[in-house]
């Protein structure tokens, strides 16, 4: 895999370790191993094409699990992913500025919409940005901002027709307090991703939470049909489902505590992180990502910062007893 991917390419891997063991360890992305057990589904869901009442009925499902003002403001769409230039181009072409270090894709998007983009890692330069992205929790080191700061934020970019993109992505496993989604509006936007906490990335499924007129212009941006009716099926079901999201996160807790006493005890530096990944800084970082690799577990390096490696979370118990092998053959 290359130094600046985003993880889960498993052919790459095995064109870089080729006599790595099989089935490969996946840690390179940050979803949930464990996924929502899909319900069975009417066969009229992939013979049919999507009816727009399944995509009003998700949205109010989802405006209630994310908080979100009303339906009116939630964008059904086929991953959120797909909203990153829509969501840029709600802004005439200006200066975009990013949070950063963090995902590459929102410094890409805000390209492709025509904006001239600047990285910063203070968060007072993007209060004179015409689109400013922010992503909280981080990827890859788990950063938090205030959700006063954001919103100080949201209302002064809005002051002046700027937008503040709040991506929330890995907000399923932050703090209860800690998401803006009954604040979209307005100057701010903020997207939600289904398939990392639910563990159904394939699904391509997410949200925007915005101002309504600003969600119209996306829905129609998006045209009709935008999100496939399995997807709307299981979306409805797995976001309805309080008890095992509850459960979930309790769980997936545990696990970043089992992988933060691998790592540890492996004389790793954990900087960072989620419930869903965990960041290391290490001297020898190529080293060990070499290491794994060999031994068929695949984590996630970054050009940026060499010293970084991102560990996801082990799914069976067969690949915490590989992962705590392989850590030990370097300790």
């Amino acid at each position: 895999m290359a130094a600046h991917d985003h993880g889960g390419d498993l052919a790459a891997a095995r064109l870089m370790f080729p006599g790595a063991p099989e089935p490969l360890v996946d840690l390179s992305t940050g979803i949930n191993p464990i996924p929502y057990p899909v319900p069975p589904l009417s066969p009229d869901v992939f013979a049919r094409l999507p009816e727009p009442a399944a995509v009003e009925a998700l949205g109010a499902i989802a405006a209630a699990a994310y908080a979100a003002p009303s339906s009116a403001h939630v964008v059904v769409a086929p991953g959120a992913q797909m909203l990153l230039p829509l969501v840029a181009a709600l802004v005439p072409p200006g200066r975009a500025a990013v949070l950063a270090p963090t995902y590459s894709e929102h410094a890409r998007a805000a390209a492709l919409a025509g904006h001239a983009g600047v990285e910063t890692s203070d968060l007072a330069r993007l209060a004179d940005a015409d689109l400013a992205v922010v992503v909280n929790p981080n990827n890859p080191d788990g950063r938090l901002v205030a959700p006063d700061a954001l919103r100080a934020l949201a209302a002064a970019l809005a002051a002046r027709g700027g937008l503040l993109v709040v991506d929330e992505a890995f907000m399923d496993v932050g703090p209860a307090d800690a998401s803006l989604a009954s604040a979209a509006g307005g100057g701010l936007v903020v997207l939600r991703s289904f398939g990392k906490f639910f563990g159904l990335a394939g699904l391509r499924l997410g949200f925007a939470l915005a101002a309504p007129e600003q969600a119209a212009r996306l829905r129609a941006s998006l045209g009709p049909w935008p999100v496939a009716g399995p997807a709307l099926a299981i979306g409805a079901a797995a976001l309805a489902d309080a008890a095992w999201i509850e459960a979930t996160r309790r769980s997936l807790a545990g696990a970043a505590q089992r992988l933060d006493d691998l790592l540890a005890g492996a004389g790793l530096d954990i900087v960072g992180g989620t419930s869903l990944y965990r960041l290391v800084r290490t001297s020898r970082a190529a080293l060990l990502f070499e290491h794994l690799g060999r031994a068929g577990i695949m984590v996630r390096r970054f050009a940026h910062a060499p010293s970084w490696l991102r560990f996801g979370l082990p799914g069976e118990e067969a690949a915490w007893q590989r992962l705590n092998a392989a850590l030990g053959e370097i300790r």
